[in-house]
């Protein structure tokens, strides 16, 4: 899969995306960048692991897909703001160039003090762990999720890959098998697809599957426990 061709585009809530007309994809929900992220993969996974798992030690998150990095920044502030530590690790085989990075206004809208941890997280050396906070660690991949392995384990995945029609080979019970092995017991992996072929692909995994109420423009969304 070649991305070329990257647009920044405002989205409803003031934040932006990225789209690629050619491919029909945007990053993000033109309906809200910031909006959808904090509904899909803060609220219902971050915080709803951290709410059920209060006396654990460090929150092992995993990223599929880091785009933008919203998402990784969203993560740090929440590491601040519970007093919470975090390893995050996440895989981008196709990284913004630093120029891309500057359009974003991310920082401006969630956290004007973080701007040097968001311009590190894009620019820091791949497969190194960074510390971007007492709290928080940072590791990026470079790699395709097909090509990824690990022998690590994670409390919560956000599955932000490009949605099915643009990557159908994401999507599929081999790969949330992967994903299902990754996990602690009770750990989740929440993301913005609620599709019928998806969620019985994460069933045929091993995960208990719950549709929840979605961000603005977005009917439902996925969340998936392992038992």
């Amino acid at each position: 899969m070649s991305i070329t061709g990257r647009i920044i585009q405002l989205t409803n809530d003031g934040s932006h995306t990225i789209s690629i007309p050619e491919l029909n994809i945007t990053y993000h929900s033109k309906y809200g960048a910031i909006g959808e992220s904090l509904h899909v993969f803060i609220k219902n996974g971050l915080q709803n692991f951290v709410q059920q798992n209060k006396n654990t030690g460090p929150t092992r998150v995993f990223e599929v897909g880091f785009g933008s990095g919203l998402n990784a920044l969203l993560s740090l502030q929440q590491a601040i703001q519970l007093d919470r530590k975090i390893f995050y690790q996440t895989i981008e085989p196709y990284p913004l160039s630093i120029k891309e990075v500057d359009k974003l206004n991310y920082v401006s809208l969630i956290n004007k003090d973080l701007k040097q941890s968001f311009h590190t997280m894009h620019q820091c050396e791949w497969n190194k762990i960074v510390s971007l906070h007492p709290l928080f660690s940072f590791q990026k991949i470079k790699k395709v999720l097909q090509e990824f392995e690990t022998k690590e384990n994670f409390h919560v995945i956000y599955f932000d890959a490009f949605d099915p029609n643009a990557q159908p080979e994401l999507w599929t019970e081999n790969i949330f098998k992967k994903m299902f092995n990754m996990l602690y017991s009770n750990g989740i992996l929440v993301t913005y697809c609620s599709k019928g072929i998806v969620r019985r692909a994460m069933q045929t995994a091993g995960f208990s599957v719950e549709k929840i109420q979605g961000p603005p423009g977005k009917k439902e969304i996925s969340r998936a426990v392992k038992p």
